[in-house]
């Protein structure tokens, strides 16, 4: 029984395959982080209305680029189906925000929570509970009977940072993985085909100048997409509400897109290539790619600017965090609360103290 990899021959079109596979595993899946982040968080205000709408002018002129320059059959599925996404996204965000073309960021909850208690101790008179809605703690008097223990209602911690990479690659590499094996039983099923030579040559290569003119719009427009995110996100001061594994696929698949561009064996029309041939053929094909291949790429360094934000944010919201838990018993009128003294009281349910028991006469 042969194995598995027999006769399974990995030269440069298979690592072009195998690199397109993954990209198009990455670019089927990047959108669904991001809906399932705005479903649970019921709102998409971390999103930049811009930036998608941006994307999708940009996948419109990467279709028409695409179908006119002849490229790859893999850029062409991936453009149409990065249209289909981009406009169940955005569909999703004029759910949640309406049909509107500005991105307000969101205040924080501390400024609202702050303004509505200086209404209300603006607005207090002799009808006025001593203390807001807010500021009432529920008792739990759970603690007093010795036969149910005290339950604490802290909200669990949020995962760390490390936590969340080490997810985020697990799910990644299955992802790779599945694009692997996608490529692979693909040849398998095609046996022992082989793609002729012809048509592969210098001559096959032929410029279209409206396609090299969408390819370029294209590329502009996916650049200048990822500014108005990466202002929304400075304008928050967060990438909270944000999944990163969206802006994760989407570099993958970009590394992978151009890996499957670049991987690419020029071919003779004759048998045997004459003296820099193959260099110039080579060239040439590059050439028809440029404008797919600089977008992809500058967009994946802008790219790698919101990871900066994420990790730089996150590491800011946890000093500023702590900060306020310090500051949490400072009252709306400036005075500090007083302290308690903690050593001071007996967290023992009431029956259970023995000193309390001996006291009795």
């Amino acid at each position: 029984m042969a194995p598995p990899l027999d006769g399974l021959h990995l030269d440069v079109d298979a690592v072009s395959g195998i690199c397109g596979s993954i990209s198009i595993a990455c670019w089927v899946l990047v959108f669904t982080p991001q809906l399932i982040a705005n479903w649970t968080c019921g709102s998409a205000e971390a999103l930049s209305i811009q930036f998608i709408i941006v994307w999708l002018i940009g996948d419109v002129f990467n279709i028409a680029g695409a179908v006119l320059q002849g490229v790859l059959p893999t850029m062409i599925i991936l453009a149409v189906y990065y249209t289909l996404a981009d406009v169940v996204l955005l569909g999703q965000c004029f759910y949640y925000r309406g049909f509107t073309w500005r991105d307000e960021p969101c205040t924080s909850t501390s400024e609202p929570s702050r303004a509505h208690a200086g209404n209300v101790n603006a607005d207090a008179n002799e009808g006025t509970a001593l203390l807001g809605d807010a500021s009432r703690h529920e008792s739990d008097w759970t603690g007093l009977s010795p036969a149910v223990p005290h339950i604490s209602h802290a909200d669990p911690p949020p995962p760390t940072v490390l936590q969340t990479v080490i997810w985020n690659t697990c799910i990644v590499l299955m992802v790779c993985a599945a694009g692997i094996l996608g490529w692979f039983l693909g040849q398998k099923a095609k046996g022992d085909e082989t793609e002729p030579s012809a048509g592969r040559g210098e001559d096959s290569l032929t410029f279209s100048v409206w396609g090299q003119v969408f390819g370029y719009l294209c590329a502009v427009f996916y650049i200048a997409s990822r500014v108005p995110q990466l202002i929304l996100n400075y304008r928050r001061k967060t990438t909270e509400g944000l999944s990163m594994l969206f802006f994760i696929f989407a570099c993958l698949g970009n590394v992978t897109y151009v890996l499957s561009i670049v991987a690419y064996e020029p071919r003779c029309e004759h048998r045997q290539c004459e003296s820099g041939e193959v260099g110039r053929i080579y060239g040439k094909y590059m050439l028809l790619n440029l404008s797919w291949l600089a977008g992809a790429f500058v967009t994946l360094l802008m790219d790698f600017v919101v990871f900066c934000q994420y990790f730089y944010y996150n590491t800011t919201h946890g000093d500023k965090f702590s900060q306020r838990s310090n500051d949490a018993d400072i009252v709306a009128d400036g005075q500090a609360r007083p302290q308690r003294d903690d050593t001071a009281y007996d967290h023992r349910p009431l029956l259970q103290r023995g000193d309390s028991v001996n006291a009795l006469p």
